[in-house]
């Protein structure tokens, strides 16, 4: 006999997004739906059958699923993976979000944040046995994300690499200045070394500014290095984006590191964004250290941090 199967394009694609508490499910189902995902978040396991019943939708669905649902155990999440594997409407992919446990223990912490298997008894105790609760759902993970040091522009990048829907979505550009000191961020598609500029760190006047301030480009510009290596990277970059779009790309960071991540990098990631948006590229810009300095002194870093500022063509 026979089967028809369904055109891939008519299938329904359903991502089911899932990972400890605190490793940023939510913000991840925030994203894809950002990506044009028909998102849907904490909806109780009994209930999915009855939502994919009826004719395909025009866009992909994004399923969270929370431990705190009364329903919810490893083995029926896995049932619910093999149920839809074997039914060729649907395609299905898990996308887990994981997280370091000291990292959670910090995120709870500071949010003082109830832990949803938490009773009584410390919080490492109900993230160590969410742990063993979500071990084998782990294992069957199609993209498997480790949130411990992304802030969410990095996690929404990471997304799109994987569940960006519009073949025809413009890439887009995140131009960023890091400390090497504090090391490379992670995700860094190509990465540029300032240290060579005149740092504006040895002027008194200009130790306390940043390289948004005209004061401290001004210096930085005016080292006799600058513009040209200024204008070769800037070519570079345009050069390669084009190439970078046409293999399917839909984001790329470019990164620029100096001693402190305040003055030079700065300064370069600044002007660089600019010029990208003058010649037509989406763009933007975060300065990582700028960021911990402002957020200071709650170590906020290591979990996910607000997004950064956009600067459009």
């Amino acid at each position: 006999m026979n089967q028809t199967v369904k055109p891939e394009e008519q299938t329904q694609r359903v991502v089911l997004v899932t990972g400890p508490s605190g490793a940023g499910r939510s913000t991840a189902i925030d994203v894809l739906e950002d990506l044009g995902y028909e998102a849907i978040d904490n909806l109780p396991l009994s209930l999915v059958p009855r939502l994919l019943d009826g004719p395909a939708r025009g866009v992909p669905l994004a399923l969270g699923l929370d431990v705190r649902n009364r329903d919810f155990s490893a083995a029926n999440v896995i049932e619910l993976i093999d149920r839809l594997t074997r039914l060729p409407d649907y395609e299905p992919e898990v996308l887990f979000l994981d997280c370091s446990t000291e990292q959670l223990l910090r995120r709870f912490n500071e949010t003082r944040r109830r832990h949803p298997l938490r009773s009584e008894g410390a919080p490492l105790d109900a993230i160590m046995a969410e742990r063993d609760m979500l071990a084998a759902v782990r294992s069957r993970a199609d993209v498997l994300v480790d949130t411990s040091e992304l802030s969410p522009h990095d996690l929404k990048a990471e997304l799109a690499r994987w569940f960006d829907v519009d073949p025809g979505r413009r890439l887009t550009v995140s131009v960023q200045s890091f400390s090497y000191k504090r090391g490379v961020p992670r995700g860094v598609d190509m990465m540029f070394d300032c240290r060579f500029l005149s740092n504006p760190h040895w002027e008194p006047g200009l130790r306390p500014l940043d390289g948004r301030d005209p004061a401290v480009q001004a210096y930085v510009t005016a080292d006799p290095r600058f513009a040209e290596f200024f204008e070769k990277v800037r070519d570079l970059v345009l050069f390669a984006l084009p190439a970078h779009l046409d293999e399917g790309k839909a984001h790329l960071v470019i990164g620029f590191g100096c001693t402190g991540g305040q003055h030079r990098s700065v300064t370069l990631a600044e002007k660089m964004a600019d010029a990208l948006a003058k010649a037509g590229w989406q763009v933007s810009i975060r300065h990582r250290e700028l960021e911990r300095r402002e957020k200071a002194p709650a170590p906020a870093e290591d979990g996910l941090t607000p997004d950064h500022h956009a600067v459009s063509a």
